[in-house]
């Protein structure tokens, strides 16, 4: 006579130790010896193994962000790695602009005017004689114009400072870049102070209530006078 099989499944559990309590209906079952138990919260990441009984996980690299994580940003005089676009001179992020007043900019402008000075009144009372226009006034005009052309375009341009803003403490740069436009710009930003004078100078003055300080040569050849 055979007997239908017998599908309990308590059969074939084994009693717990001599004074241990059975678990009770739902209850999970503490873990075994030298077996870590999960933290609360904390599932396993996706796609990754959880580490075998006495295997440390694996280091991780110095200075290597993790999954989701944003790198930290430059350090101050850190160098920015090649390709990575910078924030235009002025911007957010970039370092702050204190422009220069109009005031100083006056100074500036005037004191790079009284340097030539002396070669004007040279050529006018050496150059001129009996016979008219000699060769003195040529030759202290020209000098004049190879003394501006040095401190305003060569000076001005190589470094952003002329006598005048160097003694005024302020400097011409890009406004974009923030370095000195070099000496073809410079130039050509001093031709175009001919547009301040036309339109009735208004142009020199507009410094006094424009946002950048800038002048109608500044705006056209994108240029600031900062400190």
């Amino acid at each position: 006579m055979t007997y239908p099989p017998n599908n309990d499944p308590y059969q074939n559990q084994q009693p717990p130790p001599y004074g241990q309590q059975p678990p009770e209906y739902g209850q999970q079952q503490p873990p075994q010896y030298g077996q870590q138990p999960p933290q609360y919260g904390q599932p396993p990441q996706y796609g990754q193994q959880p580490p075998q009984y006495g295997q440390q996980p694996p280091p991780q690299q110095y200075g290597q962000p993790q999954y989701g994580q944003q790198p930290p940003p430059p350090q101050y005089g850190q160098q920015q790695p090649y390709g990575t676009p910078q924030a235009p001179y002025g911007a957010y992020g970039a370092p702050t602009v204190k422009y220069a007043s109009w005031i100083q900019r006056v100074g500036g402008y005037l004191i790079d005017d009284l340097v030539l000075v002396p070669f004007y009144l040279l050529a006018i009372f050496l150059g001129r004689g009996d016979n008219g226009i000699n060769l003195f006034y040529f030759i202290f005009s020209l000098l004049g114009i190879a003394v501006w052309f040095y401190n305003r375009a060569y000076l001005g341009g190589k470094t952003g400072q002329t006598w005048g803003r160097q003694a005024l403490g302020i400097r011409l740069v890009g406004e974009q870049t923030g370095q000195p436009i070099g000496v073809g710009m410079a130039f050509l930003r001093d031709l175009c102070h001919i547009l301040d004078t036309l339109a009735c100078y208004v142009g020199w003055l507009f410094p006094l209530w424009d946002a950048k300080r800038q002048t109608f040569a500044d705006k056209i050849m994108t240029t600031i006078v900062v400190h």
